[in-house]
């Protein structure tokens, strides 16, 4: 029985968020159906695999996020002075020859070129199963950056963020933390936040079809991206 009050605890816990979100903000939050549990696949490949079958480290701040996150980003914070960081391409025969070693296990971030490894992590947030931020809370996320003051759109943005499942929030968490890093180094990248925001949204929030592809809905995604990378310390509280 007392292995069940964590799991009762989250559930009631979800129910009063989205309660609060649909009685103050008027946002009604569509229910994640419960997917599959889906086997633990023996591989070390790493881009394209499920969050919960990648190896993953413990950061105390963030709780388990994948060891290819955490190199990736310690390597690039050393060099986050590149201009156009994330913007510019990296080499794609060099990414490929990349993708191969990590794939063996081989440690090779540290020589590697920073516009390289920045292609990388997008590549991996793109290539994941399912995005970090599940479609079942974009358009609530959507409507959040729609109230008409900024403390009503931090406010429901920041208790939507408490509604994703916990290996995603902290693999977001610990990459909103990271690109703010980057972005208070603008002066010499020339990346801000809302450059870091554009540039992640096909990563993190993909629009699902055309219809979401307009000015105006692209937008708002890329506000959610920014809101959170200019607070991270917000982020699943």
């Amino acid at each position: 029985m007392q292995g069940l009050i964590p799991s009762f605890k989250k559930v009631k816990s979800q129910k009063i968020i989205k309660f609060h979100l649909r009685a103050i903000h008027g946002i009604a939050v569509k229910s994640c159906e419960k997917k599959m549990k889906r086997p633990f696949i023996g591989s070390r490949k790493m881009f394209g695999v499920p969050l919960e079958n990648l190896p993953r480290r413990y950061i105390p701040e963030f709780g388990l996020v994948p060891c290819f996150l955490v190199d990736a980003c310690l390597c690039l914070l050393e060099r986050a002075g590149t201009v156009g960081l994330f913007r510019k391409p990296g080499s794609l025969p060099r990414i490929k020859t990349l993708r191969a070693k990590l794939n063996r296990g081989e440690g090779c971030l540290s020589t590697a070129l920073p516009y390289d490894v920045a292609s990388l992590i997008k590549q991996f947030c793109r290539e994941l199963p399912e995005p970090l931020f599940p479609s079942e809370l974009h358009d609530a996320l959507l409507k959040a950056q729609e109230l008409p003051t900024l403390q009503e759109r931090t406010s429901a943005i920041q208790l939507l963020s408490c509604l994703l499942p916990a290996r995603n929030a902290s693999c977001l968490h610990y990459l909103f933390n990271f690109l703010s890093k980057i972005s208070q180094r603008c002066a010499d990248n020339l990346m801000t936040s809302s450059n870091l925001a554009v540039v992640f949204t096909p990563c993190l929030l993909p629009p699902p079809n055309k219809a979401e592809m307009s000015e105006d809905r692209l937008e708002l995604r890329v506000l959610v991206l920014r809101t959170f990378i200019e607070n991270p310390h917000l982020f699943g509280i």
